[in-house]
């Protein structure tokens, strides 16, 4: 457990394995009662929940099969979401707060782009996100 609290609290830029969504019953949780948003090309669905691991988000990745039928594409699409997402989740983490989440993000764009494009929708959905997420507890308390 001290090993989680370290990542949790150092702006560490690793991207482990407890950080991954996996857990089935929380994904299915998350599709039928989570909330969703669009920063296109990135669709956005995330549920406040409490999750098994000390780190404040677990997140997944998704490619759709039908917009690029090949496993290259779909991967390399994931790799880029991944490496944004790693990239940006330290500033994210801090302006959470002791909240947990459970984010997925889903490519929705019909082209191939390139890191800039992504790394920019990510920087915009994490900062949406914050700010839903503000204005919940806001909700919540009055």
């Amino acid at each position: 457990m001290q090993n989680n609290q370290e990542i949790k609290t150092s702006g560490s830029f690793s991207f482990n394995k407890e950080e991954r969504l996996c857990s089935q019953k929380v994904i299915e949780k998350l599709f039928a009662e989570g909330e969703s948003f669009l920063t296109f090309p990135v669709k956005v669905v995330y549920l406040k929940t409490k999750l098994n691991t000390q780190l404040p988000v677990q997140a997944a990745f998704s490619v759709s099969k039908k917009s690029f039928k090949r496993a290259v594409r779909r991967n390399r699409i994931k790799r880029l979401m991944r490496e944004a997402y790693r990239l940006n989740k330290h500033e994210f983490y801090q302006q959470l707060g002791d909240r947990q989440l459970a984010v997925f993000f889903i490519y929705v764009g019909k082209e191939m782009t390139n890191f800039a494009a992504i790394e920019g929708a990510f920087k915009k959905a994490l900062k949406r996100l914050v700010k839903q997420l503000r204005d919940q507890a806001i909700e919540k308390a009055s």
